[in-house]
């Protein structure tokens, strides 16, 4: 029988997490028959590779199981891709957990909705994580109106990504996959542009999955994160410039945005902790500007 859906977890040096993952996944009630699991695991040094062999030795969902010498986000979404066999690939990544109907509610939104090439549930927040909870603040802020979500202080458009993501193979094999030269992050916001270019909705749905962003727990987590991020973003600016605005991404624009997600959040929440977001929106652009301007340096000088 041949799967509805295709479950794409891309994965490197994953092993505090994927466990929870795959068990999330595995208890789906979403018939199992008509799902399967395409893993790619790109270049870990630990044990996520005999992890992930482990599970699909044994689960009852069908598994194809990838080992790659690090590529990038890119090239191991496009090898999901090309071995994807489902309708539909839910991109899963090794920090999310799912509930049980999340599966199950992603296949019937896209079945009800044809015009959609790709849909979302919205980020659970986790309340005994500070640093984790600070940073889903502005996604729970942004996502009330999850039909149609939006930057509450820049009023841009907020899309999806890949994390949690659910794409129409149909739509994704018209746009030609992804940009494989993408290889640490924009893959997702490259992807969501070409797919509204191409005549696809983009749309949020009700249901809800936690994502732990890598286990962040500390400020060093977080300005690690974002340092990644500002290095990724660099390569994606340099192939379009409108992808983001820069000068929302410096440090002060970073404080004053969190400032003012931080009266708008505790209007809404209720919750005195969100007075801490100007610093840590502060932090986490001087990060990502430190990993931006790392990455001009290294095109410049041809390092890359």
């Amino acid at each position: 029988m041949k799967p509805v859906v295709t479950i794409g977890m891309c994965m490197r040096n994953s092993e505090r997490f994927v466990k929870n993952a795959i068990d999330s996944i595995i208890r789906q009630d979403f018939p199992h028959e008509l799902m399967e699991i395409v893993f790619v695991d790109d270049g870990s040094t630990d044990s996520t590779f005999r992890i992930v062999s482990n599970y699909a030795a044994r689960m009852d969902i069908r598994a194809k199981v990838f080992q790659t010498r690090w590529q990038g986000l890119g090239p191991a979404r496009n090898l999901v891709f090309r071995n994807a066999e489902g309708e539909y690939i839910i991109w899963v990544d090794a920090d999310q957990i799912l509930p049980e109907r999340y599966v199950r509610d992603q296949v019937e939104f896209m079945e009800k909705n044809p015009d959609v090439g790709i849909t979302c549930g919205l980020v659970k927040t986790v309340p005994e994580n500070l640093i984790l909870s600070l940073e889903l603040v502005p996604m729970t802020i942004d996502y009330m109106r999850f039909e149609e979500p939006r930057s509450f202080i820049w009023k841009t458009e907020k899309l999806p990504g890949t994390g949690g993501a659910t794409v129409r193979v149909k739509a994704l094999r018209q746009i030609g996959g992804f940009d494989e030269r993408l290889k640490g992050v924009g893959e997702d916001q490259d992807i969501d542009r070409r797919m509204k270019e191409a005549g696809w909705a983009i749309r949020m749905n009700s249901s809800g999955f936690y994502e732990l962003h890598g286990g962040m727990t500390t400020i060093i987590d977080l300005l690690r994160k974002y340092r990644w991020y500002g290095r990724g973003n660099e390569r994606l600016y340099r192939k379009n410039r409108n992808a983001f605005s820069l000068p929302r991404m410096c440090p002060p624009a970073g404080f004053l945005t969190g400032l003012l997600y931080s009266l708008i959040a505790y209007r809404k929440l209720h919750e005195k902790k969100v007075f801490l977001l100007p610093l840590h929106f502060g932090l986490k652009m001087t990060a990502w500007t430190r990993g931006f301007v790392e990455s001009q340096i290294m095109h410049m000088t041809g390092r890359k």
